[in-house]
């Protein structure tokens, strides 16, 4: 059987062990456990809570969207879908045009911090770029499709109708 020594405390700061050596005066864990523990609290009230700090509301502008780079990239994509379909080439060239346009603007509304967009403004920048140079080229015969001297969405069902 292990014998636990017991501790009596002395008037001097100082423990004596049972078996008579002086150790310094260290708190148990059960004395550390007291030592934060609020005496005044009754066993039947909850615990005191500290008082939340308040916390300073940010000002300043709200964040927001920017209207320019979601319109952007709307007409980007747009573009892009005219012109692949072959035969509204022209105005997928309108179109990817003022997305592009649109887009160059977006960049200047997104500077400010809370203006976010800037993602849109560049995609609709890359897919507009994109659907005007595709326009041109299909415009001056330069790919097979999309060209506009047929309509490919026609052709395109004849061969699904062919297929199946």
């Amino acid at each position: 059987m292990v014998k636990i020594p017991t501790f009596a405390r002395r008037d001097d700061d100082t423990a004596v062990v049972d078996d008579k050596r002086a150790v310094p005066n260290a708190p148990t864990d059960a004395e550390r456990r007291l030592a934060n523990t609020d005496l005044t609290a009754r066993p039947d009230e909850p615990p005191a809570r500290p008082e939340p700090v308040p916390v300073a509301a940010a000002t300043g502008p709200r964040p927001r969207t920017s209207l320019l780079a979601t319109l952007s990239l709307i007409f980007a994509i747009s573009g892009a879908f005219f012109v692949l379909s072959g035969a509204l080439a022209g105005w997928g060239i309108g179109l990817g045009a003022v997305g592009v346009l649109l887009s160059i603007f977006a960049f200047a509304a997104t500077r400010k911090r809370h203006v976010a967009g800037k993602l849109d403004a560049l995609l609709a920048l890359a897919i507009g770029g994109a659907a005007v140079v595709v326009g041109i080229l299909a415009f001056t015969g330069e790919f097979a499709w999309p060209n506009t001297d047929a309509d490919w969405v026609a052709r395109f069902r004849d061969w699904l109708d062919s297929r199946w």
